[in-house]
């Protein structure tokens, strides 16, 4: 079913801790953060600020539990009094996509090398992956998304497309019993600001 995407086969499926504010919700989605720049910073600020949204309309609890980053000191200043307490903090990546307490790896690290190896990694560990980073699917797309079918995992990437608005999945889900044969649109940034 669709609203199982991301269930976590090895927990159990109702949450049963004081902090949860959904009731008979399943266990909160544990997720891995990889990167703490713009996107990074963004994403966790916005997970932690809505935190009591996003748990009523999902259905359970999202919760960065590990953070990877390039500098230790920047992040702790960023991140404040959660680090050690409710998010652990590293300086190396592979540590939190192996992570066994991570069911979704957010990889907000850009460019394509270090990521695309990330991004397999997780795949490979059963983990789905959320992506905005454009260069690493248009160079490894093809191999990220086999990878992934083959794991029986998703990788989200709507935040890549069409300046963030929500098109993928209305073009996947919504619109499945059409046949669209083109999409047309403006695809230099540059155009979209001047317009």
């Amino acid at each position: 079913p669709e609203n199982t995407m991301y269930q976590d086969p090895h927990t159990s499926s109702h949450y049963s801790g004081a902090a949860s504010s959904v009731p008979g919700a399943q266990a909160p989605l544990r997720v891995g953060l990889l990167g703490l720049g713009t996107v990074g910073a963004g994403t966790y600020a916005v997970l932690r600020r809505n935190a009591a949204l996003i748990a009523a309309r999902a259905g359970r609890r999202i919760e960065v539990r590990r953070v990877a980053v390039r500098n230790l000191a920047r992040a702790r200043a960023t991140l404040g009094e959660v680090v050690g307490r409710s998010v652990d903090l590293c300086d190396n990546a592979s540590d939190v996509v192996q992570a066994p307490d991570i069911d979704v790896v957010v990889e907000a690290i850009g460019g394509t090398s270090m990521s695309r190896e990330l991004v397999l990694q997780a795949i490979a560990q059963g983990k789905h992956v959320v992506t905005a980073n454009k260069a690493l699917l248009a160079e490894h797309g093809a191999e990220i998304f086999a990878a992934a079918q083959t794991q029986g995992v998703v990788v989200a990437y709507e935040g890549a497309v069409a300046v963030s608005i929500p098109i993928i999945k209305a073009l996947r889900e919504g619109l499945a019993a059409n046949r669209i044969e083109w999409v047309a649109g403006i695809i230099n940034g540059t155009s979209n600001f001047i317009l």
